[in-house]
């Protein structure tokens, strides 16, 4: 059993503090993402579960032992980093094998689990190639297989795709996931890209200033965002945020635009949250709002507004474009179950909001 389990864990370098009071239990099993903007914690965590940062407070277990004191190479753990740190003179299958023969075991044997394991990524063929003559996807999964030949209790991630391109990143992100599936070995992964935390996770952890903002499945955080802050970075294009008030069913702004809202019980000042595929525009010669530009993305098309000076998103299907042009007017409504609520000072998520 390969369980994670972070307790009060803390990280300061002086009075600099990165990660804080960190508590998280990830189960045996399980693709965790941690997600979050740059300087939150994200990294600095998984190198501590790798033992490649010290802690200066708390604990860290894998499975059942006490892993805060150890060195990375006693706690059953592989690494795959972002550079993808191959060995520019060995074969595809010497560096797949390198972890086993650094371990001693007889080189038959190394070379043996190599090639499975490069057959099982796809690399059969490639194996007497060098990392020069492989494309940037199929070096990654020569830095994976280096991980997958070790059968570590723990797999860790630290953005492995960036360095890829968005093709090559979607098609390796699927590849990962298949891979993790079909081993069912406990992952970490860190990103700052929310739509590959989505995709990959079956929990995912929101980090904001070295604290959990907020952590579940990947729909729960979606639908149910805890602050503002995470409605605002998980989901593309982000969440429309509106400072107003609420009286019954009418949100009214600043500026004097309103909108009608359902299923929110919450009164007087709030935050209104709106996703872009939940705002709906529509062609009207009085409408109160303006198209200022339509970005075609096939099927559907990212619309951006602007509403007596409030910037919104929407995202709407091409084949409802009609009549929706730049420089259009249109009315704007909320589709029922779409409107978030959160507290206009404290930024929390109101209770009887949507979803």
């Amino acid at each position: 059993m390969a369980t994670i389990r972070f307790s009060g864990v803390n990280k300061s370098y002086g009075s600099t503090t990165i990660v804080e009071d960190l508590n998280l239990e990830l189960p045996d099993g399980s693709f965790t993402v941690l997600v979050g903007p740059s300087g939150c914690g994200k990294s600095t965590s998984l190198r501590m579960l790798a033992g490649l940062e010290s802690v200066t407070s708390g604990t860290i277990t894998i499975g059942d032992r006490d892993v805060t004191q150890l060195q990375p190479r006693d706690r059953d753990v592989a690494m795959v980093f972002q550079n993808y740190a191959l060995y520019p003179h060995l074969t595809v299958r010497e560096n797949i094998a390198f972890p086993l023969r650094a371990s001693k075991t007889p080189r038959a044997e190394a070379l043996r689990r190599a090639d499975q394991v490069a057959e099982s990524l796809g690399l059969g063929k490639l194996v007497g190639r060098k990392p020069k003559d492989l494309s940037g996807g199929q070096q990654q999964r020569v830095a994976i297989g280096r991980a997958i030949v070790r059968e570590p209790s723990v797999f860790l991630f630290d953005e492995p795709l960036s360095n890829l391109d968005a093709k090559l990143r979607v098609e390796t992100r699927t590849e990962l996931l298949q891979i993790q599936r079909r081993l069912g070995i406990t992952s970490v992964y860190v990103t700052h890209d929310q739509e590959e935390a989505m995709t990959l996770s079956d929990r995912m952890v929101v980090l904001r200033d070295g604290r959990i903002a907020q952590q579940g499945t990947p729909l729960e955080v979606y639908n149910t965002p805890a602050d503002t802050f995470v409605a605002s970075f998980v989901g593309s294009p982000k969440m429309n945020l509106l400072d107003g008030e609420l009286a019954g069913r009418t949100f009214t702004l600043a500026n004097g635009l309103t909108l009608d809202i359902d299923g929110i019980t919450a009164r007087g000042p709030i935050t209104l949250g709106v996703r872009p595929d939940d705002l709906v525009p529509t062609a009207a010669q009085d409408g109160v709002a303006t198209v200022t530009l339509i970005e075609l993305l096939g099927p559907r098309a990212i619309v951006t507004i602007s509403a007596r000076g409030a910037e919104l998103t929407s995202v709407v299907e091409t084949s409802r474009l009609t009549g929706i042009t730049e420089g259009a007017a249109v009315a704007l409504s909320i589709r029922p179950g779409g409107a978030h609520a959160f507290d206009a000072q404290t930024h929390l998520r109101l209770t009887g909001a949507t979803r």
